[in-house]
């Protein structure tokens, strides 16, 4: 059995931890640094094939040192006339390229020819996602956590789009780790998941103050009570375009307000794995959602989305701070970037990858918004009612691949007797009155005060 001493950076073995059913659990990690406190040794551990929220530093006594495997020893790469080359490719990723290849046989729907929609009767089936021999179209949907790489398996140069920027380039030791222990804003604290760029000398506070209203930070309690006698902000700053209840939602332009904005993106990446901090906020607005009570509008989310995009995206980055998740608030963000594009007339789709949170709220987003529209729709002269592809997309303002990838998410699609049938199964149907009955947020397009600029018509926004 290997000693402690041996434990290194690069070696994996099982490491005890609780799971959420609150039982113990070995998963296998790989221990990415280890440090020394007052003769204790601590090891910060990733969870093989689990997010990495769930990083930690653990002690000696959750390792299983039966089963250590050490780090290999880098095999040098092929030389051609002297120089590294590229690897060659491994067999499965010369089969992935292959396979990518749509075939011709597959009958892809066409986005102005109606399709039917009729209930289905009998056995529901169920929903189900792409499955090995369907084909979905590849840049339909963000992809999820682990799978970054491009349709064709070759990773994809990062795009300089979004307020962070989407970017693995950069993930090397230090970036993998958490560096902040814990941030205080206002009534709440919470755990980061993620590395974020905050000045190095606050990286070691086990407390980061953050005044709620602006943003900016603190290394004490005392600095922030200070701030607080000096700042008069109890909003965010730009303007409301939005109110209905105690929910708000603020235009922020990211040149205008540049300091506000740069602190908003820092407090984001400690909760987006995938973002790399981009400073310059000048080409982004951000769209920041509050709820009000008497001491001020306290932030509970917020996204941003370039003031120019060529690739129609209507969301560059979207976060719910943990406080508020799981609370519909995350929906009511994605419904808001659709209701802006609903008065802009265009269609739009968030900027990919999406996180696996993001993927599973947008899904669910997207899935319930189609549902309503075909569930809504009324049979003239007793015939099945219809609707083409672009229809739904004009309706919703949501992209026409995210609609046709959602209806083959949700398996509606049917090909019969040469034309395309949406299928509802009652599974469907009852599914989605279940989930509209807990949708109890929903945005008022009446409240919305929200005028578009027409940016390209300005010489530096």
């Amino acid at each position: 059995m290997a000693e402690v001493g041996e434990v290194i950076e690069g070696c994996r073995l099982p490491v005890l931890r609780r799971n959420q059913d609150n039982e113990d659990e070995w998963p296998l990690a790989e221990i990415l640094s280890v440090k020394d406190i007052s003769g204790r040794k601590l090891f910060y551990v990733h969870y093989i094939d689990f997010n990495k929220r769930l990083d930690e530093w653990v002690t000696h006594d959750r390792l299983d040192l039966k089963k250590i495997q050490f780090p290999k020893k880098e095999a040098k790469t092929p030389t051609k006339n002297g120089l590294p080359g590229s690897r060659p490719g491994s067999p499965e990723r010369e089969v992935k390229r292959k396979v990518e290849v749509v075939s011709p046989a597959t009958p892809v729907p066409s986005e102005t020819a109606p399709a039917s929609v009729f209930p289905q009767n009998g056995s529901a089936r169920r929903a189900l996602a792409a499955q090995p021999g369907r084909k979905r179209k590849s840049n339909c949907l963000g992809t999820d956590e682990d799978s970054q790489d491009s349709s064709d398996g070759i990773p994809s140069a990062p795009r300089m789009t979004g307020s962070l920027v989407s970017d693995r380039s950069h993930d090397d030791i230090v970036t993998r780790m958490k560096n902040i222990e814990c941030i205080e804003l206002g009534r709440h604290r919470l755990k980061p998941w993620y590395f974020s760029p905050y000045p190095q000398e606050l990286t070691a506070l086990p407390v980061l103050y953050l005044c709620e209203f602006c943003l900016k930070y603190g290394k004490s309690l005392k600095c922030l009570q200070r701030h607080l006698t000096k700042c008069d902000l109890r909003h965010p700053p730009g303007n409301e375009i939005y109110r209905k209840g105690t929910i708000s939602f603020f235009e922020i332009d990211g040149r205008k307000n540049k300091s506000y904005s740069q602190n908003l993106c820092l407090l984001a990446k400690c909760f987006l794995d995938h973002k790399t901090l981009y400073y310059d906020t000048d080409p982004f607005l951000f769209y920041v959602m509050t709820e009000y009570d008497s001491k001020g509008f306290h932030i509970v989310g917020y996204f941003s989305k370039e003031k120019e995009s060529t690739e129609d995206y209507n969301v560059a980055c979207i976060l719910t701070l943990p406080p508020y998740q799981r609370r519909g608030y995350g929906k009511l963000l994605i419904e808001f970037s659709y209701e802006l594009s609903k008065v802009e007339g265009k269609t739009g789709t968030p900027e990919k990858p999406l996180s696996d949170l993001g993927l599973l709220s947008y899904r669910s987003y997207w899935s319930q918004t189609i549902l309503e529209i075909l569930m809504g729709l009324k049979s003239e002269s007793g015939e099945r009612p219809q609707i083409t592809i672009n229809e739904i997309s004009e309706i919703t303002s949501i992209k026409k691949e995210d609609v046709i990838s959602t209806l083959q998410y949700l398996n509606l699609i049917n090909y019969y007797k040469g034309q395309y049938i949406l299928t509802l199964s009652e599974d469907i149907v009852d599914g989605h009155e279940r989930a509209m009955l807990k949708r109890l947020l929903r945005i008022d397009s009446k409240c919305l005060h929200f005028t578009p600029k027409d940016w390209s018509k300005r010489g530096k926004w």
